[in-house]
């Protein structure tokens, strides 16, 4: 700053001399307000300053603003002016003690309510407002808010605090709202202990760049943590009154004091001249680009331009037109004044000058009229590896035309010059020349490639690996190290879009047309028609087959027609025949190849089998024609029964069987033979007519002579009386009774049987 007056010199080390020791800041309390804002703050003659008041509390001779010097502390700032929520002489270091010094009848203040969004009241609010008149078009200060608040080992609550400080602006004599310039750089979020935080607390950093530090004990402030020094600025018109109020407070109660250090002299008011034009922005000047600075202000005015602080020769217009990089700043003299303002220094660097090669594209002319299709993007690469500062190429008919080429992967042309308009990441461009070119030296159009369709699916769907079934028919014959890249179209292959991957699955079955090109080598060999063919072989009735062999015989035949190439069975002798004999049980295959080479195989599963052998027949007789008959058996096969030699059935047991004689019959359904049994099934008739027409005269049961011929039968009426006997070898019973004949009626009877099983029942005659 510049020097204040001699008495208030004097005041100041007298001051120093008592109370602070080099390592700390100074603090003097008692310094005038006026003073502070118009020799400190302000220290200006381009600002006229008015209407100075300040609101704060007096602790007894003292105050909670003042005036302090960093002494020798290495304090950022060397003098300013001091704001607190507490007392002002207590910001001296060391960082000793919490400071929590002003009453809680201290009040707050709205407006930084307001522009820091906070919810309740804020207390002991230390204010300094003035107005002032500008002359020229840009103010800024320099200030860093520190706080006890800023703690190393917070409670969870204490993260939400919210003490902070405002610098509001806006026209004394409007009505606009404040405007805070207090706020983190590049956002419009206020300056507060939680939006500017440092990490390694429980509290959540918050525009850590913006935090200094967390102090320990020897600390030149008697505060927790600080900012870094951080800029207010704003854009003003020269010549209007504006008013600025200057405010830090306590949120929600008196405790944990924050404060604000003012740079002295730093309140600037300057011309803006705009943003620097840096790599680092990313805005820099191209390579023979131009800029002109502008620091017109109104009024009859000097100017003086200067590059990295020493003067330009010349110039002294408002205006001045840069052609190399450098720091550029002005000082304008106000209306012949006292009052200088300066511009600037606004920052201009050059991007690096494009140096990128020209580029050159040899195309092949599928049809030799002259005219072919060109991917000018493929000249992209080219141009880029000769500068490593190309971002980007676009493509023109010449240097004049507005709009690049739309089509350029897909340009047809004659041969002829065209232009690449080459682009750094800032947007700077160099055009350098393309020639296309035309030429033919085209490779002999391949055999077709056939390959047989390889899966159970005969589908004429192939995998083809096109580096090794089809690169070697192309190059054979050529140079070596050739590169070959496969296309599903001719013009895909012109402008080398969407190359085919090397494993490629036709997508037409049986035959399909690709198109090969060489990429590399001295010339353009040409676009190359390949024929893919995928020959399908499916033999008829080549499904899987069972046979048996069957027990007792050696040897079966096994066949598939007399109409293929070559066979190969999978037997001992690997036999090359349409039909082997084979001696075992197990699994044979016969592969057969076709006229192209292709294969099909056909399996035979040969299984054992054999005749069965009836070891018992079970029958269930005399059961009044619900008898039953059960077949025991034993054998290698897979067997069906019958009881009559023409009705097969998988079961064993029969039911529901008449009596009467008859064969079973064991059935091998792989062939193998039948194995046949007489049985008889015995029951009786449940009534007889003997009225002696010859037919069913007498009641008898069938083939108990045959079966049970010492079989007793006696023949009873309905009160128990023995009506007739007989045996089984004897004939039946004629119905009478002592040669006199029964009438109609129900009658009984007792069998038993040789193994002395009794049946008993009843039927009827009738008459």
């Amino acid at each position: 700053m510049k020097a204040i007056n001699y008495p208030l010199y004097m005041l100041f080390l007298l001051f120093f001399s008592a109370t602070v020791s080099a390592q700390y800041i100074t603090v003097d309390d008692n310094v005038p307000f006026e003073d502070l804002v118009r020799d400190v703050l302000i220290d200006n003659p381009c600002a006229n300053v008015s209407n100075i008041t300040v609101t704060s509390w007096a602790f007894g001779a003292g105050n909670s603003y003042g005036y302090f010097t960093s002494g020798t502390s290495g304090f950022p700032f060397q003098d300013g002016v001091l704001l607190t929520t507490g007392r002002a002489t207590s910001a001296i270091g060391p960082n000793s003690n919490i400071l929590s010094e002003g009453p809680a009848s201290w009040p707050g203040d709205l407006d930084l309510e307001q522009a820091l969004g906070i919810v309740g009241s804020s207390k002991n609010a230390t204010v300094l407002e003035f107005d002032f008149l500008p002359l020229a078009n840009k103010i800024s200060f320099d200030y860093i808010f520190s706080s006890e608040q800023y703690l190393t080992n917070p409670s969870p609550n204490q993260c939400s605090f919210t003490d902070g400080f405002v610098f509001l602006l806006k026209e004394a004599n409007g009505t606009d709202q404040y405007e805070n310039l207090a706020v983190v750089p590049g956002t419009g979020i206020p300056v507060k202990t939680n939006t500017v935080r440092g990490p390694g607390t429980i509290c959540p950093a918050s525009n850590e760049a913006y935090f200094d530090a967390f102090n320990g004990f020897e600390h030149p402030t008697n505060y927790n943590g600080q900012t870094v020094v951080m800029k207010a600025q704003a854009n003003v018109t020269p010549g209007v009154l504006y008013h600025i109020k200057l405010v830090v407070a306590d949120q929600g109660n008196n405790l944990y004091d924050s404060a604000i250090f003012l740079g002295g002299g730093s309140f600037n008011i300057g011309k803006d001249l705009g943003s620097d034009r840096t790599l680092a922005n990313g805005n820099p000047l191209c390579h023979n680009e131009t800029y002109i600075l502008d620091a017109t202000e109104t009024g009859t005015n000097t100017y003086q331009w200067f590059k990295n602080n020493t003067p330009i020769s010349g110039a002294t217009n408002p205006t001045y037109t840069v052609q190399d990089a450098g720091a550029y700043s002005v000082q304008i003299t106000l209306d012949g004044t006292v009052c200088t303002s300066t511009g600037g220094p606004i920052n201009i660097e050059y991007a690096p000058v494009l140096n990128p090669s020209q580029a050159t594209l040899v195309q092949c002319d599928d049809n030799n009229d002259g005219i072919t299709v060109f991917n000018l993007l493929n000249a992209t690469s080219q141009i880029i590896t000769t500068d490593p500062n190309i971002m980007g190429v676009f493509y023109y008919e010449n240097q004049n035309d507005p709009n690049p080429i739309d089509n350029a992967s897909s340009y047809t042309s004659v041969p002829k010059t065209i232009f690449a308009k080459a682009l750094n990441e800032y947007g700077c461009f160099s055009f350098i020349e393309v020639f296309l070119e035309i030429a033919n030296n085209n490779v002999p159009v391949p055999a077709p490639i056939e390959v047989c369709d390889g899966d159970d699916n005969q589908d004429g769907i192939h995998e083809f690996d096109l580096t090794s079934e089809v690169t070697p028919t192309i190059t054979n014959g050529l140079p070596a190290g050739l590169t070959i890249a496969y296309y599903a179209t001719s013009d895909d292959a012109l402008i080398e879009a969407n190359p085919l991957p090397n494993n490629f699955s036709n997508t037409t079955p049986v035959q399909e047309i690709i198109w090969a090109r060489i990429l590399n080598g001295p010339d353009c060999y040409g676009i190359i028609p390949v024929t893919l063919i995928v020959n399908t072989f499916t033999a008829p009735d080549f499904e899987d087959q069972e046979k048996y062999l069957c027990e007792g015989f050696n040897s079966i035949t096994l066949s598939v027609p007399d109409a293929y190439e070559s066979y190969l069975w999978n037997d001992a002798n690997a036999s090359t025949t349409n039909r082997i004999t084979v001696t075992s049980a197990r699994e044979y295959t016969v592969t057969v190849t076709d006229l192209n080479g292709c294969e099909d195989t056909k399996k035979f599963i040969v299984e054992p089998s054999g005749r069965a052998e009836i070891t018992s027949v079970e029958i269930n007789d005399f059961a009044g024609g619900e008898n039953s008959v059960l077949i025991n058996y034993t054998g290698l096969g897979d067997y069906q029964f019958s009881i009559d030699g023409t009705n097969y059935q998988d079961s064993p047991l029969f039911i529901n069987v008449p009596s009467g004689f008859y064969i079973v019959y064991v059935k091998d359904i792989n062939g193998c033979g039948v194995k046949e049994k007489e049985i008889y099934v015995l029951d009786y008739p449940k009534f007889f007519t003997p009225n002696n027409d010859g037919f069913n005269d007498i009641w008898e049961i069938d083939y108990l002579r045959r079966e049970h011929p010492r079989a007793k039968i006696s023949i009873f009426d309905r009160y128990g009386k023995l009506l007739y006997s007989f045996s089984g070898q004897a004939d039946g019973w004629d119905g009478n009774f002592n040669k006199q004949p029964l009438p109609a009626s129900d009658y009984w009877f007792n069998i038993t049987l040789e193994n002395n099983r009794v049946i008993k029942g009843h039927f009827s005659l009738k008459r």
